[in-house]
């Protein structure tokens, strides 16, 4: 068995295929296909065999939640939209607004399985009564927005959607509609809104969407993942996904995994799996021989995961455990060199650019956040920062009036946490431990290693390498040093020198 044998042994062997099953196998703009491998038997079953209150019945026997980063109960969430009076309008809508930097889980769905997600949402409009849905999805995602058209169409010409759908009496269809990019979209309450034709902004809730949604109607609201685990459900049984994942958290989960790791992309693993598992068993460990330094999840709303928690299992508790998220996926790996204050400003300063401004905890409460953290990296900042950033993170957190205000915190609260050592080197000794920071390092070059080639001072842009008049022993020409006052900290010339005389500190 060769070596590339080997890691896709390794990268598959720790994984369990739910959402993706079908992501690779079928071709997705062909709906035989998917029929071929069960597609549409779980909307035939439940239209034919089963009530609503059935359909709902296994949905929640079945543990699954929801997947696009709230956790909330699948089976409850539709049994909310069930009630009202006989003949009211309802909706469906599947949330594919993808927005988390490094996370494309939906849209791998979407691309390589369109089918199931329809089918799930014709069976949780049967569920709740709705004779519409709506797909939200991004409009950077060309392919998928083609294979959905595609995909709709087709289902209408088979039966699988319209008109008295099996026979039975059920009419439902879908229409799509397309997000133009704004985060706060991913947001149920903002979705609604961008899909009525406003600004997507959030509504206070109560009432929430299952009472009043779209239109002023009942609507459920489903991630794209949480959707293509339905007709599994509903064909292999409720205790058949019970019995993967924990107590609390039933099923798979798909990671986008990435940054400092051996093996990137999509995997999906059963609830519960340890990150140490994901890391170092299916990812292949930290590239280059670096040691691993923390996971951040959930995107720019999840928290940093440090090496004292590798072996945390990941599901929704115990993530909230440690002040972090699941989040829709995205799992992006760092090692030794990440500095995790510019990390948290990195994810903060998204979510400062995403923020609608309808509240001011957000609008402002984060873009203070932000300046308290330029002023840490640049070199000065106070230990009373700390205190201040740390009670204004929950103030932003408790009053902020949608997921986006209320989680934009959670990468500067996790780093404060679990790193907080690198914050005070930052503001006592005004370094940057990870050499990222660029008004916190310095370029030296050790005389005793320079044989004087003078590459360095070639690749200069800012002529701050010159000549001293000290020779080391044992060399010719004279060695080389830095003026920092001219330094620009671009770090060309440590890249070039092959010598290893110029230290990052």
């Amino acid at each position: 068995m060769d070596n590339t044998s080997i890691l896709s042994t390794r990268f598959y062997g720790g994984q369990k295929r739910v959402a993706l099953r079908n992501c690779g196998i079928i071709d997705p703009e062909n709906i035989d296909e998917y029929i071929a491998v069960d597609g549409y038997q779980a909307l035939a079953k439940v239209l034919t065999q089963m009530t609503p209150q059935q359909v709902v019945d296994e949905i929640t026997k079945s543990g699954l939640r929801g997947r696009g980063g709230g956790g909330f109960p699948t089976g409850r969430k539709w049994q909310f939209a069930m009630g009202g009076e006989p003949g009211t309008q309802k909706y469906v809508v599947c949330n594919a607004d993808e927005g988390d930097p490094g996370a494309f889980m939906d849209r791998s769905v979407l691309e390589g399985d369109p089918h199931s997600v329809i089918e799930a949402m014709a069976i949780a409009g049967y569920a709740i009564g709705a004779s519409e849905g709506y797909i939200y999805v991004r409009a950077e995602y060309p392919v998928a927005v083609k294979r959905l058209e595609l995909a709709i169409k087709s289902a209408r010409e088979y039966g699988f959607l319209g008109k008295n759908i099996f026979g039975s009496g059920f009419n439902f269809d879908i229409q799509l509609r397309l997000g133009a990019g704004a985060f706060v979209c991913g947001e149920e309450t903002a979705l609604l809104t961008s899909i009525e034709g406003k600004r997507g902004e959030p509504r206070p809730r109560p009432p929430y969407p299952a009472v009043k949604g779209l239109f002023g109607c009942p609507t459920i609201i489903n991630n794209v993942e949480t959707l293509a685990c339905v007709a599994q459900i509903i064909n292999k049984g409720a205790d058949w996904f019970a019995s993967m994942g924990t107590e609390k958290s039933k099923g798979t989960k798909v990671f986008a995994l990435g940054g400092k790791i051996t093996n990137t992309g999509l995997i999906e693993v059963p609830m519960g799996t340890t990150l140490r598992e994901v890391i170092y068993d299916i990812g292949g460990g930290i590239p280059g021989g670096k040691q691993f330094k923390a996971a951040q999840t959930g995107g720019p709303s999840g928290g940093c995961i440090p090496k004292e928690h590798l072996d945390a299992p990941i599901d929704y508790e115990n993530l909230s455990a440690i002040g972090c998220i699941m989040g829709s996926g995205g799992m992006i790996v760092m090692d030794e060199d990440n500095c995790m204050v510019d990390i948290a400003k990195f994810f903060l300063g998204f979510t400062v650019d995403e923020s609608c401004g309808k509240c001011t905890p957000c609008r402002v409460g984060t873009k203070r956040m932000l300046e308290m953290l330029d002023k840490i990296t640049s070199g000065n900042g106070e230990m009373e920062d700390l205190k201040r950033l740390e009670e204004l993170a929950n103030y932003v957190k408790s009053c902020s009036l949608c997921g986006l205000g209320q989680t934009a915190p959670n990468p500067v609260l996790s780093t404060l946490r679990f790193f907080r050592d690198e914050y005070i080197a930052h503001i006592v000794e005004k370094r940057c431990p990870a050499g990222v920071c660029k008004d916190l390092l310095r370029f030296t070059i050790d005389r005793d290693k320079c044989i004087g080639c003078g590459m360095c001072s070639k690749v200069c842009p800012s002529n701050a390498i010159y000549v001293t008049d000290y020779t080391a022993p044992g060399r010719r020409k004279p060695s080389y040093a830095i003026d920092p006052e001219k330094c620009i900290k671009c770090g060309a010339c440590r890249d070039t020198c092959k010598f290893g005389a110029i230290e990052k500190k």
